[in-house]
């Protein structure tokens, strides 16, 4: 294919397929004569598509990078002109366009011509949802072999960032023996996850109301709030207790369907069984108000008084005793 133009708003892919053709049509020594790499702030698309119009130099490809193609002005002349070379591409030629952190607007004529000769590939962010599974698909790749619940620890204290995992992930890789599981001592050590004191351990105490462990964990995360992040915090219990409902509405049906529906491993779905019987369908969607209260809180709405240490507290607090607590109306 002459033309290969990546958009969207994860930068992640976008970098690996940029790299992967970056490799994948030159010899090293042919790069050095026919492999161009430009930036989008430093040229304009004139420049460019004249560079594309050349012929190789001693060999039958050339290859041309744009990187950080969303710096590149895209007025009607240059959307014209870009239109006309994708309709009349140098065969010779593989251009190749790296536009991140945005989409091409669709209604653009060019954009339409390239998503008609199948040079556009939309690169979208991976969702919260999706986002321990993406994981524990790339530790799969990797040869990581992972104990339970590592990537659902990952996804919750890395979050969305898929770059800063990938390299997490190949820096645990060179760390890990043959055959070693990567668990929470390994996270802890390397990563900076602490496996005890951490969102995916208060969720498990919350989700088997274990009181105890609860404010313990509260505890250390209040004191450490930087590692800790409230408004991370608030997220996460929002999609866990958001699961736990699902399940509530879906208890009954194979456990297959239902963790496709919530997103995660089945291995999980045991968990949720139970984080379920002990929140009911009243109480689970109680726990979402709180939840929400608390959001408000932490924005300082109420909270004149609280600092985030005695804010996880009463949040616990109000999440394990909330059949005997009375909700405002």
């Amino acid at each position: 294919m002459p033309i290969y133009f990546f958009h969207g708003e994860e930068p992640y892919f976008i970098d690996r397929a940029v790299k992967a053709l970056e490799h994948g049509f030159l010899t090293e020594d042919e790069k050095a004569f026919n492999q161009t790499v430009v930036y989008g702030k430093d040229t304009g698309y004139p420049e460019v598509l004249s560079l594309a119009r050349q012929f190789p130099m001693m060999g039958d490809k050339q290859v041309i990078i744009v990187k950080e193609a969303q710096d590149l002005r895209l007025g009607d002349s240059e959307s014209r002109a870009l239109e006309a070379y994708v309709e009349n591409p140098v065969p010779s030629t593989v251009l190749v366009f790296s536009h991140k952190h945005k989409k091409l607007d669709s209604r653009k004529k060019v954009t339409k011509s390239l998503e008609k000769t199948g040079a556009l590939f939309l690169s979208e962010p991976v969702r919260d949802s999706n986002l321990a599974k993406w994981i524990a698909d790339e530790c799969t790749r990797l040869k990581i072999k992972t104990a339970p619940g590592i990537s659902q620890l990952l996804a919750e204290y890395l979050g969305n960032d898929l770059s800063r995992i990938a390299n997490e992930l190949k820096k645990l890789k060179m760390i890990l023996r043959e055959g070693e599981v990567l668990d929470g001592t390994l996270i802890e050590n390397h990563v900076g996850i602490s496996k005890e004191y951490n969102v995916f351990e208060l969720q498990k105490a919350l989700g088997t109301k274990n009181a105890d462990a609860a404010f313990k964990i509260a505890h250390y995360m209040g004191k450490n709030p930087k590692n800790n992040p409230f408004v991370m915090m608030l997220s996460s219990l929002y999609n866990y207790f958001s699961n736990i409902i699902i399940y509530n509405t879906m208890a009954g049906q194979p456990q297959q369907v239902i963790a496709a529906q919530l997103g995660v491993n089945p291995y999980f779905i045991k968990d949720y069984a139970e984080a379920a019987r002990l929140y009911p369908l009243k109480h689970a969607t109680r726990v979402i108000s709180i939840l929400r209260e608390f959001d408000m809180k932490g924005k300082g709405l109420g909270a004149a008084n609280m600092n985030e240490a005695e804010l996880i507290k009463e949040l616990v607090y109000k999440i394990i005793y909330v059949d005997r607590i009375k909700m405002k109306v």
